[in-house]
Parts: structure tokens; sequence; C-alpha cells
């Protein structure tokens, strides 16, 4: 399976973590290939072969694997030895200090994060689309980090992955006065009259603003509109599509 790494996460020692594509899985059309997500209509033993496939390339047991059922919310949840593959919890962001088990975002167009804490070995994976920037659930997952494990954001590090971008991010007037309401005009372009949103950039000032310094965060370059082919993108497949994902673990 295809992946991309994320040079300040690599540079890090007894962590593991990806951002997978849609090349080389199992799954068929319109989920072709590498599709790792259950509620989208694909096939369930194609979507298991995909995630058994990834465990094994990244060397993770699968069912200590904790995904998410995504709400769109700003709802962390601290994961414990109750939680795994099974039993996915309802929820936008996921923290642990548990080494050996991986924390999986999946998405197609939203912005996966990884946070990682080097100082206190703490992970988390966050699902960050527009209700989720909205609703700063960015704030919502590093304040957990610090409350539940003395983590300060000094230290943490965040990656932001593939997704959607201003380019081909199109809303309507709607959303648009919606963001400039709530403070986010900045993040909101009008070419040609009409509106497209910068998701992305409202999760940087939201990093900067809780103290997570510039050094510290990376945004991968990937549009997964526009890199259609190499990624799942809601938009470009006209919303029947698969997800791909995040991955962090503690080794």
């Amino acid at each position: 399976m295809q992946t991309i790494k994320s040079t300040l996460l690599t540079a890090q020692k007894g962590l593991l973590h990806t951002f997978t594509t849609r090349k080389d899985g199992k799954s068929r059309p319109p989920f072709e290939s590498a599709n790792l997500a259950f509620h989208v209509g694909d096939c369930k033993e194609d979507v298991m072969a995909n995630q058994h496939q990834l465990a094994k390339e990244l060397g993770y047991e699968l069912s200590r694997l904790v995904h998410m059922r995504q709400i769109h919310s700003n709802r962390v949840v601290v994961i414990g030895e109750e939680h795994g593959f099974d039993n996915p919890p309802e929820c936008d962001a996921v923290v642990t200090d548990m080494p050996g088990v991986p924390l999986m975002v999946m998405t197609a167009d939203c912005t996966p994060i990884l946070f990682f804490d080097p100082v206190k070995r703490v992970v988390a994976a966050v699902h960050a689309g527009r209700a989720g920037a909205f609703n700063n659930i960015t704030a919502a997952a590093l304040e957990v980090m610090h409350e539940r494990f003395g983590s300060d954001t000094a230290d943490i590090l965040a990656v932001m992955g593939p997704s959607i971008h201003v380019c081909c991010y199109e809303v309507g007037k709607t959303i648009a006065d919606e963001a400039a309401t709530l403070g986010f005009g900045y993040a909101v372009e009008s070419r040609e009259g009409s509106h497209y949103l910068d998701v992305n950039r409202i999760i940087k000032k939201q990093l900067d603003d809780c103290g997570i310094t510039q050094a510290h965060t990376q945004e991968l370059s990937h549009c997964s509109a526009c890199e259609n082919e190499r990624f799942f993108s809601y938009r470009a497949d006209d919303q029947k599509t698969g997800r791909t994902a995040g991955v962090i673990m503690l080794r």
C-alpha cells in the first residue's frame, strides 16, 4: 500500500506514523483500491483485507488499532485498554500514552492531524473538517493532552496530512458568512463570484494560538481533490468514495 510520511515525525524515535493513499489496495470501484472505511458502502471483506495489509506493512497488531466513528464534532476520547478495533469510539479525536496502540483518523477531503509529545510520550489523531475547524477540535485535543497527561504545547509536534485545499474547496455564501461571523473571514477567498474556504489556514492559526510553534508544525502539500488519482476526495469523486487514513503509534 502506498503511503506518505512526515519528515517532522520521521525524525522522532520510538514513533510510528503514516498517511495512506488510495493506491495498491483490494477494494473495487468506486472505492479503488485502498479504502479503509467500513461505513462508505464498500465490501466488508475488501476493507478488512486493506486493514490487514496496512497493519502487516506497518508492523502493528490490528486488534489494538483504534479508529473512530467520526461525527464532525469537537469530542475527544482518551484511549485505554477497553478500546480496540471492534469498538471504535464516537468522536473526532483520540489520545493515548499507551505504546503499541495505533490511532487512526480517516478522511476524504477533511484534514487528518497527528500530534506527538516527545517529552510526555503522548500521541493523538484528529479529524478536522470544516465543522471540526469551526468548533476548534484542535484546541480540544490539545487541552486533553495537557489535562490528562501534562503535555506542554511548546513540546508538541503537529502534522496536517493530505486534504482538500483552498484551490478546490468551494463553499456557498451561507458558509462563507458563517466563517466570517466566527472570526474566520481571513480563511475565505473570493474568486469570480465564488467563495473558497481554507480550512488548513484556520487550523494553523488555532495551533499557533495554542502555543505550537511553526517549527513544530508541518502541512503536507497534497490537495486531495487536485490529486484525486492518488487520494480519495468526497468532492472530486462526487461523494461516492473511500477513505484514506493517518496513523500514529508509540513504539
